[in-house]
């Protein structure tokens, strides 16, 4: 029987998803985590199986606990303008904020499940925004509100709000 894990899983994987934010998946070494997550190199291997297997799991969770909460409160929020400026302010927020933004440009093309877990965010934000717009407009809504993420500028966002007439007026 072996030894109890000696580190709590979710925590690691927060503290993962940090790292990466903030240094992308190949500016962050193994050595980079065992030392940042005060973890030994072995666990790591033994729970996640590499270094693209913690960062799978660190990317689903900061997708689970940051972005689609965001898309849900999105999604109940009565006010096209309202809706996009928190969503210009906040998406893929938190303490890994940038995680899934920098995901999309830095693993997804070449590996599947990330591009998975990217393109379920993206389209949960679709959806959000789906509600406030003309549909085949919601795609354009997601990239706007990205972009202005990426710049931390959501003022344009808001100005392009009050452009669009609600679905159902």
């Amino acid at each position: 029987m072996g030894r109890p894990r000696a580190f709590d899983e979710g925590h690691v994987i927060r503290a993962a998803a940090e790292l990466f934010a903030a240094h992308g998946y190949e500016g962050t070494s193994i050595d980079d985590l065992v030392n940042g997550l005060g973890v030994h190199r072995g666990s790591l291997y033994k729970v996640f199986g590499s270094k693209r297997g913690l960062y799978a799991s660190a990317l689903r969770t900061h997708v689970e606990e940051q972005v689609r909460p965001l898309t849900a409160a999105l999604a109940a929020s009565g006010d096209l303008a309202q809706a996009l400026a928190s969503a210009a302010a906040s998406y893929d927020s938190g303490p890994a904020a940038g995680l899934l933004l920098l995901a999309a440009v830095e693993r997804a093309p070449h590996d599947p499940e990330i591009a998975e877990l990217v393109a379920d965010a993206f389209q949960a934000l679709d959806q959000a925004l789906a509600d406030f717009a003309p549909p085949e407009l919601a795609p354009a809504l997601t990239a706007t509100v990205l972009g202005a993420r990426i710049r931390n500028q959501p003022g344009p966002v808001i100005n392009l709000a009050r452009h669009i007439r609600p679905t159902g007026d």
